[in-house]
């Protein structure tokens, strides 16, 4: 069976064309480690084919071929680079490398992989044998290889807690400055102040900060590291060529320009006659087509580039400097709830992003997740991580507010979560270490998530829940009489540095019905400020028990519910819920 793909020389056509092979591999009967393993290293050779297009070749698409067999499936990822020299055996790079990680990954998951370079098209064969209906053999593994594998291992994982840390670190500074918008600093002053912050994180040495002013087409410097780098405007073209500027290059083609010194500045251009020595980057910012500046960051000192890691701060600190400009713009020009909700919209984007495309499944267990937020952007969200064939780990939180800080520390709490697989079976382990985590950050803005965690264990038919502060769990089964409420103690995340979460559990009968929500269910009111009301939710749940209905069948019953009480109003609150039933 064969596969063809064309996908446009954009790194967002990436992610819908993996996903389209992944699910025509798993028609085909693929394991999900096979479907994981193919997922990555397609997504690498896709990327590279992409990031190194230049000129011509990044108006035509890179080709995906994929052949599947009973014992193989073969990639072929056509480009038109100007191609580069494949190596027998990749190495694992250092960690503070910029490339050669996505050759050694692509060596590592596949079993053969080869590079033929012509001169208007490359080809990339990956070739991966599939498993046997076993799973793979590990009893005649060779004990030196595997000695070697977990020592890579061992140093890829250092280089994720390093990447870890540098996230977390500019996600303090980011909050710390959040808090600090509502005081009388100018933006010029919070702008230096946070970049200063990003040298000491990233080990640069120095930085340029351009903005576009209104109705110009220049790039003005609006602050610096030191006074000799108060550069004179660069004026910005509809085109820019090899020779122009290379924060010129950045803004028109909207892409990180690098230097060092293989890649080498031209003469003219200022950062090279202030800086000639230096290595560094620079980032383009826009606020959808409109170019709002650039910021350039480099090292004088120091011969090391920037890691990926680094690069990441970069371009999180850049973006949300930005955010802060078109925000001081929106309240001069008098045109916040305009263009506001144009950036909301772009959030809403990424929120929903957060959000499983697909829950994962258990035999015999459905599920269903509704998320539908009161503004643009909201703080509640739902995640279903599974842990095994058998066992998996749902997540539901509130966090006070709406708006971006509420959609920031969702995207945070999310991330935490899945950072801590060692304790999923845990949950109230799991709060306990995320709250710590949280406390400064959310004591800071004086803002609270409540959150429930609910461990299910299939095979036992069992599940365990903690909450911190959160609704109740409601479970229902045909013929009882009462629904039952687990309700475990906990304050909310953000309250207490250290505070205990306790745990209940409950079985799983036949045709059980187990409901996960937020308040917003509760709390909705219809034309007459009625509220919907816990009684009216888990009589509903109640009744469900005679519906012979799938997860998802209940999941747009419930929500029609909630369309016909609230009829003729407008939503007040995040209304968010999972829904799992046998």
């Amino acid at each position: 069976m064969a596969l063809r793909l064309l996908l446009g020389c954009d790194l967002t056509e990436v992610r819908p064309a993996i996903l389209a092979v992944r699910g025509f591999l798993a028609e085909r009967g693929l394991s999900a480690q096979e479907l994981t393993t193919c997922e990555l290293a397609l997504a690498e050779a896709c990327n590279n084919a992409i990031n190194y297009a230049a000129g011509a070749a990044q108006v035509m698409p890179i080709e995906i071929e994929v052949m599947c067999s009973a014992t193989q499936v073969e990639f072929r990822v056509n480009d038109h680079t100007s191609g580069f020299e494949w190596p027998s055996r990749a190495e694992l790079p250092d960690s503070d490398s910029e490339r050669g990680r996505g050759l050694y990954l692509i060596q590592s998951l596949m079993d053969n992989s080869e590079y033929f370079r012509g001169t208007s098209e490359n080809s990339l064969r990956m070739r991966m044998n599939r498993l046997p209906a076993g799973g793979p053999a590990t009893a005649g593994a060779n004990p030196e290889e595997l000695s070697r594998r977990l020592s890579e291992s061992e140093q890829i994982i250092n280089d994720m807690a390093e990447e870890l840390s540098s996230c977390y670190e500019s996600l303090a500074a980011i909050f710390r400055y959040s808090a600090e918008q509502g005081k009388a600093i100018s933006l010029e002053d919070f702008s230096r102040r946070l970049l200063s912050d990003l040298l000491r994180i990233t080990a640069a040495d120095w930085f340029v900060f351009r903005l576009v002013p209104k109705d110009q087409a220049q790039l003005v410097v609006f602050t610096a590291s030191e006074p000799r780098l108060e550069l004179a405007p660069l004026p910005v073209p509809a085109v820019a060529d090899t020779a122009s500027p290379a924060e010129v290059r950045s803004a028109v083609n909207r892409q990180d320009v690098w230097f060092d010194q293989q890649k080498v500045l031209e003469e003219i251009d200022p950062l090279r006659q202030v800086k000639p020595d230096s290595l560094g980057l620079v980032h383009p910012f826009y606020f959808g087509d409109t170019l709002i500046g650039t910021l350039t960051v480099g090292k004088t000192v120091s011969r090391v580039p920037f890691s990926a890691a680094q690069t990441n701060v970069v371009h999180t600190f850049a973006d949300f400097l930005a955010i802060q400009i078109v925000n001081a713009r929106f309240q001069a020009e008098q045109v916040n709830n305009l263009l506001m909700a144009r950036d909301l919209q772009i959030a809403k984007n990424i929120q929903r992003n957060l959000l499983v495309k697909t829950l994962p499944q258990l035999t015999g267990f459905g599920l269903a997740g509704y998320c539908e937020s009161a503004r643009q952007v909201g703080g509640d969200f739902y995640d279903v991580v599974k842990l095994s064939d058998h066992s998996l780990l749902m997540v539901i939180a509130d966090v006070m507010g709406k708006g971006i800080p509420a959609a920031m520390f969702a995207a945070t709490l999310r991330s935490l979560l899945r950072a801590l697989p060692e304790l999923t079976h845990q949950p109230s382990e799991l709060l306990s270490r995320v709250n710590r985590l949280l406390f400064d950050e959310l004591s800071e803005v004086d803002m609270f998530i409540t959150a429930q965690l609910v461990y299910v264990d299939a095979s036992q038919r069992r599940l365990i829940t903690a909450s911190a502060g959160h609704c109740p769990l409601l479970l229902a089964v045909p013929g009882e009489g009462a629904v039952q409420a687990l309700s475990p103690e906990g304050m909310p995340l953000g309250i207490l540095p250290d505070t205990p979460f306790t745990e209940e559990s409950a079985e799983l009968p036949n045709n059980y019905r187990v409901l996960l929500y937020t308040d917003g269910l509760t709390e909705a009111r219809n034309g007459q400020a009625e509220l919907f009301g816990q009684e009216r939710l888990v009589e509903w749940l109640k009744q469900s028990t005679a519906w012979p209905r799938k997860a998802e069948e209940l999941k747009d019953a419930l929500v029609a519910e909630l369309l016909k009480f609230q009829a003729n109003t407008s939503l007040k609150d995040d209304q968010t819920f999972l829904i799992m039933a046998q």
